[in-house]
């Protein structure tokens, strides 16, 4: 069954960054004391760094137990170790230098230049390994039960390295594939499938701007995944809309929050 989505519409990207920095941390210190542990998948792109950012900056970071987090990636560019353009290099930059994290638990996808060279499916095939060798038999998956798995939404409605239209977003047996002939540079990339995304236990989607107006618009009106992959993104117990004012301006009236968060 599927959860419908929740939208949450804020002023402007700032604020959504921050008051998503909020949820995200009070999250995480739920979770650590529920199951001792948390896990997270995070997304690049300017509003998942902006979300790291905020977070770096918030003087409730502490209440976090960093050495107690997995962070996962969604999907990351297939390019050397260290190239500022791969989501871990940025993550980093934003927030994962500044928090004392446990290395063993900061599962970066693999760079092009690391052990699988430039086989991005064999470089996927191994973080699928280790993905499974996170898991618990009360996962009843490949993949862990993430507490959390945040995505951007791109102004075409992809998600991770999931493109419209594009084979990926068929897949529904592997949980991590390699990515070719992406639409958006560069073409070569590693994702997560549908079916590990909907492991997650929340699922959120960042979306602020003009420009993600009219694919917020159609992911929220009934698209197909196929047609709109954002529509495909779903948690288990929660699918969670974070937006801006301006990425919310296309809407429908019946979607649209009673106010502005």
């Amino acid at each position: 069954m599927t959860v419908s989505p929740q939208l949450v519409v804020h002023r402007d990207k700032d604020l959504m960054a921050q008051a998503a920095a909020a949820r995200l941390l009070t999250k995480i210190v739920d979770a650590q004391a529920a199951r001792g542990a948390a896990s997270v998948v995070l997304t690049g792109g300017r509003n998942g760094n902006g979300l790291l950012a905020a977070l770096a900056a918030s003087p409730a970071r502490d209440a976090i137990d960093w050495s107690r987090l997995d962070l996962w990636w969604g999907d990351e560019r297939f390019l050397p170790e260290g190239d500022p353009d791969r989501n871990v290099t940025q993550a980093r930059e934003a927030l994962l230098d500044a928090v004392p994290l446990d290395p063993a638990r900061v599962h970066a996808m693999p760079a092009s230049d690391g052990e699988y060279g430039d086989d991005a499916d064999t470089a996927a095939e191994a973080y699928a390994a280790e993905l499974a060798a996170a898991t618990r038999p009360e996962n009843h998956s490949e993949v862990p039960s993430f507490d959390v798995l945040l995505l951007g939404v791109g102004p075409d409605t992809h998600v991770a390295s999931l493109f419209p239209e594009h084979p990926g977003v068929r897949e529904t047996e592997r949980m991590v594939i390699g990515v070719h002939g992406a639409p958006k540079p560069p073409p070569t990339r590693i994702s997560l499938t549908l079916p590990a995304i909907r492991s997650a236990r929340e699922v959120w989607l960042l979306a602020a701007g003009e420009d993600k107006a009219k694919a917020a618009a159609i992911a929220l009106s009934g698209a197909g995944e196929i047609q709109a992959p954002a529509a495909g993104a779903y948690g288990r117990a929660r699918t969670l809309w974070l937006l801006d004012a301006a990425a919310a301006s296309q809407l429908p009236r019946e979607l649209y929050p009673p106010s502005l968060a």
